[in-house]
Formats: C-alpha cells, sequence, structure tokens
C-alpha cells in the first residue's frame, strides 16, 4: 500500500525541541490543518463540525535516523527504545510505547477541534488544540473522536500508570510576557512545564531554545525551575 498525505500541520513550533511528548498535554497549543488540493473541498469535511476532537495519523517526519524513505529501519537494536518518563535509564518494547522511532514512523494523536474556516484562500482548513505535531508534519488521515468506543476510562496504562511527568515551576519575567498575548502566554507556560529538556539533560547552566512564534525562546532550568531569559524576534537577526 502507497499513502500519501491528505494535509499538512501549520504549528508555532518548528522544531522537534519544544514539541509536546503527547497529544493534550498543552491544551492552549493550537495548530491549523491544510488539506491538500485534492480534498480541499467543503464535501470532504460535510459533518466535522459535530464532533469535538479528531484522530490525526500522521508522521514522524523529522525522524528518519538509520532510516531511508522506502527501507524503514528493522534491526534489532530498534525493537526497544528508552521512554523520556522512565528517565531514559530502561527499555521497553517499542510496541509498548509511543516512541517516535518506530518502524513506520505512523503518530497518533488525539486533538480538539477548535473551527473550521470554510473560506479561507486554501480552506476549507481545521483549527485544533493540543496537538503534539510539530510545523509542516504530513497527516495521512483524519477521523472522528467516538466516545462510545474510544474512551475506556478503567483501562490500564502500563509503565504510565506508576510514572507520572513531573511539571517544573515556570517564570516569566514581566517584561517578556508583556510582548505576549495572553493566548501565547499562557501555550508557553504549559510548554515550559512540560520539560522538553532531552531526559539525560540536567544541567543548570546550560541555556535551551527553540522557536515558538517565529521568536527565539531561550530558557534555563535550575531546581526543576525554568526560566525563560530571552524571547527575540527572528526576523530582526
Amino acid at each position: 500500500m502507497t499513502i500519501i498525505p491528505i494535509a499538512h500541520f501549520r504549528s508555532p513550533l518548528k522544531s522537534k525541541f519544544g514539541i509536546p511528548r503527547q497529544s493534550g498535554l498543552a491544551n492552549s497549543l493550537e495548530g491549523v490543518i491544510v488539506l491538500e488540493p485534492d480534498y480541499r473541498h467543503p464535501e470532504a469535511l460535510r459533518g466535522i463540525e459535530d464532533f469535538d476532537f479528531l484522530w490525526l495519523i500522521w508522521e514522524f517526519s523529522a525522524n528518519k535516523t538509520g532510516e531511508t524513505e522506502s527501507q524503514p529501519s528493522s534491526s534489532k537494536e530498534h525493537l526497544t527504545v528508552r521512554p523520556p518518563l522512565l528517565g531514559g535509564n530502561k527499555r521497553m518494547g517499542v510496541f509498548a510505547t509511543r516512541s517516535p522511532f518506530r518502524p513506520n514512523r505512523l503518530g497518533l494523536s488525539s486533538v480538539r477541534l477548535q473551527r473550521i474556516d470554510w473560506e479561507d484562500a486554501e480552506g476549507p482548513v481545521i483549527y485544533v488544540s493540543g496537538a503534539d505535531l510539530m510545523d509542516g508534519t504530513p497527516i495521512y488521515d483524519i477521523k472522528p473522536y467516538l466516545r462510545y468506543v474510544d474512551c475506556h476510562p478503567d483501562a490500564r496504562g502500563g509503565f504510565t500508570d506508576t510514572h507520572q511527568w513531573e511539571k517544573l515551576t515556570v517564570i516569566i519575567p514581566e517584561e517578556i510576557r508583556a510582548t505576549l498575548d495572553p493566548q501565547d502566554q499562557q501555550t508557553l507556560q504549559e510548554l515550559l512545564e512540560l520539560d522538553p529538556r532531552p531526559h539525560y539533560q540536567d544541567d543548570p547552566d546550560r541555556i535551551y531554545g527553540f522557536t515558538f512564534n517565529d521568536r527565539d525562546c531561550h530558557f534555563r532550568v535550575r531546581e526543576r525551575v525554568a526560566e525563560v531569559l530571552s524571547l527575540g524576534d527572528i526576523s530582526k537577526k
């Protein structure tokens, strides 16, 4: 079977660094699904506005280490991964995790449908929140979330039942907050609370950076406190 993208994702996050490790963890993070021309027709979305959540099937397009476009890696070393939730110290089977390093690089995310812009020049386009997709991510399918079959509140969650993300305390100086609208303030706060650093790094003097809404965010983490040091405009470089 050959699959091709039916859409691409637009996000304020332009690289892997800073992306939430699961969908729904940063609920104020908004993005846009832009359909490919062949599917850019209202008929393709008829009835979708009656659903609150959507499933997205997409590609970890930035993860191609050890693989080629036509031949995914299947060596034994890729059968296990080190989940960040376990501190990167324990290996689990790749199919027992949601690691981005997978044989076929396919991701699955549940996102909240915010609205449809039926009149957009590239429309209709779909506005969603809570996605864990970086800018430019190819999307292969969109399906509605169905509460009566997709929700299992009593299901066991494996190692995620005994290991939880420990959120960081976030400090954004007032002079930096003043340059952000309330929505972006909330989104940046949520992204940093999730601790985007690699699991093996805990250098209190290291300065990390990622692009957020075309601005360079630089921060430092000391004693579980993330402090934003600067938020520069990329266009002024």
